[in-house]
């Protein structure tokens, strides 16, 4: 799956778009008074005023040979949000190693180095390192509801997990992170998890697909928000 676009809401929308641009280094696409576009590799993202925000968890692809510059280039801008002592999250069974923080709405921001996808890269690390929006957070209650919901518009596959805790939908490129936020919290801040609302245009098996998230379930829209 490549995420191409995603909207979220934001309820301070100059105070996160400075945070994205001069702190973290986005080229800003375009800005008006209720929302800005910023650029993350081949995806775009676009904050949103609105005071109806919940916060979000979402990933970005980086090379991966680059967690450890990442976490230097990181470490001079955001305070790394950490398992115990660890700064860089070792998930061994996705052969992948990630690195966390907060933006200014305490969304949690995570930089993902997928070694199976092999994009090595010699450049010097820099916000022109990041690859693409990878991961995008759905929680819900019923699992396994919002999953069939989806793939009833969509033919996706589960990447990881099951329709009890965790169920990761897509692949290494793109995902749905969908947790039941009953008995799960967004690891490693053990925040609390929100279904909150979002917009999400994405390609999947060659067909361009354009869907929000609401009410725990995703639906086809044709207009913008």
């Amino acid at each position: 799956m490549k995420i191409k676009e995603l909207k979220i809401y934001t309820p301070n929308l100059p105070k996160q778009t400075d945070f994205y641009v001069d702190k973290i280094g986005l080229d800003l696409i375009e800005k008006t008074e209720f929302e800005a576009r910023l650029q993350i590799g081949k995806s775009i993202l676009v904050l949103i005023e609105n005071d109806k925000f919940q916060p979000y968890h979402f990933a970005i692809n980086i090379p991966s040979n680059k967690e450890e510059e990442a976490l230097k280039w990181l470490k001079s801008r955001v305070t790394i949000l950490k398992d115990g002592k660890n700064e860089i999250q070792d998930f061994d069974f996705w052969n992948a190693k990630a690195i966390y923080f907060y933006d200014m709405d305490n969304n949690i921001v995570e930089l993902i180095a997928r070694k199976n996808l092999k994009n090595e890269s010699k450049e010097l690390f820099s916000s022109k390192s990041f690859l693409e929006i990878s991961e995008i957070g759905t929680p819900a209650n019923d699992i396994e509801k919002t999953y069939k919901t989806l793939k009833s518009y969509v033919d996706i596959p589960i990447f990881d997990g099951g329709f009890e805790r965790f169920c990761a939908i897509g692949d290494e490129v793109g995902l749905f992170i969908c947790i039941n936020k009953n008995i799960k919290d967004w690891f490693p801040t053990n925040d609390r998890a929100y279904s909150s609302y979002f917009e999400i245009e994405f390609e999947e098996n060659g067909r361009d697909h354009k869907m929000e998230f609401k009410d725990e379930n995703f639906r086809v829209v044709a207009n913008k928000l």
